[in-house]
């Protein structure tokens, strides 16, 4: 949720990053006006509740005969605090309603509009120039023994798949590569769980725009992670955190996530570039406020050496605003270039969440005075199964084999994957 501090200083900034989001601007309004009636229901509770107990003290020193009429006056000053306390409790529900239809404040310097707004910062590498034709990264999967959509789907329905042999050992070295460089920069290794409680997954999200995108498991009111982003936000729920001299707390989640595409039916349905379930290192941060810019663009490098690694051309955009995660003020996203789509798809991203989330978890530090505040939390992806796809198409031979990247070798056992 956004600084309620924020919004009665500056509406007009709010309503700015709405229009710049094509959200309602509206909605501002709303707030505004949920909030100022909240603030009055609790100045009438307060008083009522003043002038009741003062009553109190009055019955007390009154005599005999003064004391039946006072006590009918407490009496109805009693059914008044009532009325007036279930005044408050009704404010207090319509204002978090409004205050959850509010997305973060957009950052200064994102670019405005949707989808196609992007504007990109660097382009990484050349696209090479393939004396044959390329195969795409199913195709050479399937001849290599490394993806079995068949069978996948045969098990499981549309978008589901197995990787096989080599294309295990892949997988498994991209996630133990970026775990091994999240550890060597000061992150904490976390497999967290992927079901979460309604509370976490609403906290982070991803229950407003996105819910169409989750797997809720009715019976047991719990929902299926699409990032290890959601559990790791909740972590720290209700908590004041001890940020140390680095002033941030680091974690990478290695998990399985779960995405249901809604709306995305006929759109990426070969191969495994849009599936239902994959596996991610996510790296999370949460810090201060005044630190979490930086701390973006610390995430951003390491995403930067991890595509370097693999050696796959890519191109970092700023993600216009209209294209943003409720929860993000600003994202980075780094795409790898495809050979067979002769264009770029995105293979990192990395939010700046600032303290949207934590506000809704209720995630504070300790300042300098010791007084607790709301933390800002970031996230980014290390490695995940749609790496694959660069990986296998940048990397093919004129035969049907594929190189294996260096800093795989170790991981996978071989340098060349051949049919």
């Amino acid at each position: 949720m956004i600084d309620l501090r924020f919004l009665r200083e500056d509406p007009e900034a709010v309503r700015a990053s709405q229009r710049a989001r094509g959200e309602d601007p509206a909605l501002v309004d709303a707030l505004l006006e949920a909030d100022s009636a909240r603030r009055a229901a609790v100045a009438t509770a307060d008083n009522l509740r003043a002038e009741h107990k003062a009553m109190g003290k009055v019955i007390g020193k009154a005599s005999k005969e003064e004391r039946p009429a006072l006590l009918a006056q407490a009496s109805d000053m009693s059914a008044k605090v009532k009325e007036a306390e279930a005044a408050q409790h009704a404010a207090d529900a319509d204002l978090d309603a409004a205050h959850r239809a509010i997305s973060n404040v957009v950052q200064e310097g994102a670019p405005a509009g949707g989808e196609d707004d992007y504007v990109v910062l660097e382009t990484v590498g050349t696209p090479r120039a393939f004396d044959f034709e390329p195969k795409d990264h199913l195709e050479l999967g399937e001849a290599l023994g490394l993806i079995d959509m068949e069978r996948g789907a045969k098990v499981s329905g549309a978008r589901f798949y197995f990787l096989t042999g080599n294309g295990a050992l892949l997988q498994l070295g991209l996630l133990q590569l970026a775990a091994q460089k999240a550890v060597a920069n000061g992150f904490t290794m976390m497999i967290p769980p992927v079901l979460v409680r309604p509370e976490i997954m609403a906290g982070t999200g991803f229950l407003g725009q996105h819910s169409a995108e989750v797997y809720h498991l009715a019976d047991d009111d719990l929902y299926l992670v699409g990032t290890s982003e959601v559990p790791l936000a909740g972590y720290h729920a209700d908590e004041i955190l001890d940020l140390g001299e680095a002033g941030a707390r680091r974690y990478a989640g290695w998990s399985s996530c779960f995405r249901r595409e809604a709306g995305s039916y006929g759109k990426d349905t070969r191969g495994i570039i849009r599936v239902h379930q994959f596996d991610k290192v996510e790296m999370f941060v949460y810090t201060t406020p005044d630190r979490a810019a930086a701390e973006h663009q610390r995430l951003l490098g390491w995403e930067r050496e991890m595509l370097a690694a693999i050696e796959v051309p890519y191109r970092v955009i700023d993600v216009a605003a209209g294209d943003l995660g409720s929860s993000a003020a600003r994202k980075f996203d780094c795409e790898g270039w495809v050979p067979t789509q002769q264009t770029y798809r995105e293979l990192t991203s990395t939010s700046n969440c600032t303290t949207f989330q934590a506000r809704r978890l209720s995630v504070r530090y300790r300042d300098e005075n010791g007084k607790p505040q709301i933390a800002a939390t970031l996230n980014g992806t290390l490695a995940t199964t749609r790496w694959l796809v660069a990986l296998l198409e940048n990397h093919q031979q004129a035969d049907g084999s594929v190189r294996v990247p260096a800093a795989l070798v170790p991981f996978v056992g071989t340098e060349v994957l051949t049919p």
